[in-house]
């Protein structure tokens, strides 16, 4: 799940903040009993990581490649990886992996490096991009070191926008066009978040699981690439790979 998805997460919950868990239940093996009766101070995200915050401790949620949730509702036959209960409706997290974090979020993550926040700094993606001399822009935008919150779908994307092909070395790439490519994993990633809240995400796909470019008329490749071996869709006809 990728940093909007987790942003529309945190809205659609946003009515338990500040009430306290009623009952909790679930498969993981975390100490759960520890939240019952406690009072959810917020709800963070940071990149692909979900926060459920309480005095003193959060608990950090990653759903992982197949996670999911319910709100006010639970999926049939399946058992939650963590539910908590309030009185005014309950949330239910499945497939992920739960962990409890001492502290603050504050103390643990850097918001400069999430896509999604406020405070999210493109001179310092950019930094470390030109840093990464020998790393193929695929990686790149999947590091959550430098992009937190781009996933699969983000990266390829956007360097279908910026025409870049997704084996380019970022030592390769010109200055003007890394900058290009830090803005428009900024503007993806918003794009994503409005198009995903109206339920229309899929229909502005424009390379990612297409069959042919949209701009060419070709075939597109789809292929492991990079060091993740992720999927990449791309076209090496306006995908351009320098050297």
């Amino acid at each position: 799940m990728e940093g909007p998805s987790l942003v529309i997460l945190k809205e659609e919950i946003k009515s338990f903040k500040g009430k306290k868990i009623i009952e909790v239940s679930g498969n993981t093996k975390i100490e759960k009993e520890r939240f019952k009766n406690k009072t959810v101070r917020d709800f963070k995200s940071w990149g692909k990581h979900f926060l459920i915050c309480f005095d003193k401790f959060f608990v950090r949620i990653h759903f992982l490649m197949f996670g999911s949730y319910r709100v006010n509702e639970q999926k049939e036959n399946r058992v939650p990886r963590l539910s908590l209960v309030f009185k005014n409706g309950e949330i239910n997290f499945y497939t992920c992996s739960v962990k409890i974090v001492e502290g603050s979020p504050d103390d643990v993550y850097d918001w400069e490096l999430d896509v999604m926040s406020d405070k999210w700094n493109p001179k310092k993606a950019l930094a470390s991009l030109k840093k990464m001399k020998d790393v193929m822009v695929c990686d790149a935008l999947l590091d959550q070191n430098i992009f937190a919150g781009v996933g699969n779908i983000i990266k390829n994307e956007v360097l279908f926008r910026i025409k870049l092909h997704p084996e380019t070395l970022a030592g390769a790439v010109k200055s003007s066009q890394l900058k290009n490519l830090v803005e428009e994993a900024k503007n993806y990633s918003f794009d994503f978040y409005k198009w995903k809240k109206i339920y229309q995400l899929r229909k502005h796909w424009l390379i990612y699981k297409k069959r042919k470019c949209p701009r060419c008329e070709i075939p597109v490749i789809t292929k492991h690439t990079g060091k993740g071996k992720r999927y990449s869709f791309f076209c090496e006809n306006c995908q351009e790979k320098p050297t």
